[in-house]
């Protein structure tokens, strides 16, 4: 006879639970970091594409 869906439900979250416990965390300063360079990153890829976009219609202005 098969295990019952709940059964194999309850399982599964008790091995999540398990395989989350293993798990190496980040500290609050190195996720702190992590955002700031990332927050960082995404500023200076906005301001290239924004530039890029620019300088292209005023090509394609010109052009066209």
């Amino acid at each position: 006879m098969e295990t019952p869906w709940y059964q194999k439900v309850i399982q599964f979250i008790k091995e999540a639970i398990a395989e989350l416990k293993k798990v190496t965390w980040l500290s609050r300063k190195e996720a702190v970091a992590s955002t700031v360079v990332i927050i960082i990153l995404i500023i200076i890829i906005a301001i290239f594409v924004g530039l890029a976009d620019f300088i292209l219609s005023l090509v394609m202005g010109s052009i066209l």
